[in-house]
């Protein structure tokens, strides 16, 4: 009956008219198959494994070569002489390059794979952060030369997630998605953590130029692997016959992506990860000037690693539970609002807690609470839009990530002016918790899990003809 209740609705407006027949479900354990056939065939588990394994490489390879230039932007601002207004140009036009590529590498991604925008933008940004240094020395003005490369680094960056979301909803079933996003969605934490540690003993021993060096040709080198022993060195990546010729996915016409975006749950998500990532963007931000703040002796590695060693096991438990409570029949909507619930309602209630006097110790504890709980959005709104429309997940997670880096720099900005005004971190830990019970609140008001990108009326209608 569940099952029956949960796809067969006939009221609901959907979208996009396939015109094969659709058989119906097959019986057996709720939620362990999948429920609506693709243009594209699954992974069978064991390739589905080794892909997890590549992508959570690629992933931290990706933070590594984002990271390189704020881990080597002191000595860069010593070498040129850049104030920090010019540092913080440099360092802030990355991310205005990010907001320009979300929806577009998750369009071709649904069209012609996510793995092949993936490969191209990885040898492209791997092959920009080995030059760097090369630009650098070489133009008269490095200030100009470097605030171009971030920006498009942010370009070429810009199109990873939405691509990975998009190679997910096309070859993985949707019992096993929890543990390939969270999974995949660790390596950020995990590149963090190593051009932390072995990019700043690079950069005392041999220079900031080795740090791009290295960054970028491992990046170029997990690019040609991928080609070479994955998609088994086939010739031209994207033809424009491939752009033209882009099978059923993402064929949604103007007037489609309009009904699409007035449906309440995508809406829901835009709006949850809109406030997921503005809150996540701002802790990111100012969590190291807090403590520096606040607490003036504690040492610096503390507080910028024990949270992100906390986030890694987090990140990969949040999978393995959603997975897990899906192959037990339990609703993948109710899975889905349960990993928001955690990683919005009860990590504000460490958000809280932060407003207060606390030790050392503790405010450690409670940001590295805070963190890892947060990770649990990978296996909540992150895969709530490959539930909704995995037809054209790609394009649409693109429309929320841009939201997010969008609304994310504005709420840094606001933090910092209300931590000015006020004088007191508790004013940015309030404003935290305030979005992310605004976010959590709409999730669990309008979120489902069922597709919305299909016109099911018609479907059922063709099986009565036949």
């Amino acid at each position: 009956m569940a099952i029956i209740q949960k796809h067969g609705k006939s009221s609901s407006p959907d979208l996009v008219s396939h015109k094969e027949n659709l058989p119906p479900d097959k019986i057996g354990a709720p939620g362990c198959h999948k429920k609506w056939p693709e243009a594209h065939s699954n992974w069978p588990r064991p390739v589905a494994r080794v892909w997890t394994v590549v992508l959570l490489l690629g992933t931290c390879l990706l933070y590594c070569a984002r990271v390189a230039m704020p881990i080597c932007s002191v000595s860069m601002a010593e070498k040129f002489n850049w104030t920090k207004r010019e540092s913080g140009m440099v360092l802030g036009s990355f991310f205005w390059g990010y907001c320009f590529t979300q929806v577009f590498g998750g369009y071709v991604s649904d069209r012609v794979g996510g793995e092949k925008v993936l490969l191209l933008s990885a040898a492209a940004w791997g092959s920009m952060t080995a030059f760097t240094p090369i630009l650098a020395h070489l133009c008269s003005q490095p200030i100009v030369s470097m605030t171009l490369a971030r920006f498009l680094m942010g370009l070429l960056q810009g199109v990873h997630y939405p691509s990975l979301a998009s190679l997910c909803s096309q070859k993985v079933v949707e019992s096993e998605r929890g543990f390939l996003m969270s999974t995949v969605g660790s390596g950020s934490y995990l590149g963090t953590l190593v051009i932390g540690g072995v990019g700043s003993l690079m950069l005392d021993l041999y220079g900031w130029e080795s740090v791009f060096y290295v960054s970028g040709l491992l990046s170029v080198l997990w690019a040609y692997c991928i080609w070479k022993y994955l998609l088994k060195g086939e010739g031209p990546i994207i033809t424009l016959e491939s752009l033209g010729n882009g099978g059923t996915q993402s064929k949604l016409t103007k007037r489609h992506w309009a009904r699409l975006l007035k449906q309440p749950a995508v809406c829901a998500v835009i709006v949850t990860h809109l406030c997921t990532a503005s809150t996540f963007f701002t802790l990111l931000s100012w969590l190291p000037t807090f403590f520096k703040d606040t607490f003036p002796d504690a040492k610096g590695w503390v507080f910028n690693v024990i949270p992100w060693l906390v986030a890694i096991p987090s990140s990969l438990f949040s999978g393995c539970l959603s997975d897990h409570l899906i192959c037990q029949g339990f609703n993948t909507t109710s899975v889905r609002k349960l990993m928001q619930f955690f990683s919005m309602g009860v990590s504000s209630v460490f958000t809280v807690l932060l407003c207060g006097n606390t030790s050392f110790s503790w405010a450690v504890a409670f940001v590295s609470a805070t963190m890892g709980l947060t990770t649990f959005s990978h296996s909540g709104v992150s895969l709530n839009v490959q539930d909704l429309a995995p037809s054209c997940a790609g394009a649409l997670f693109g429309v929320m990530n841009t939201c997010g880096a969008f609304s994310g720099v504005l709420m840094v900005y606001f933090s910092g002016y209300l931590i000015e005004a006020t004088g007191s971190w508790a004013s940015m830990f309030a404003l935290i918790t305030t979005v992310n019970i605004m976010g959590l609140f709409t999730f669990l008001a309008f979120a489902e899990a069922r597709r919305v990108d299909i016109d099911f009326s018609r479907v059922r209608h063709h099986s009565i003809h036949i």
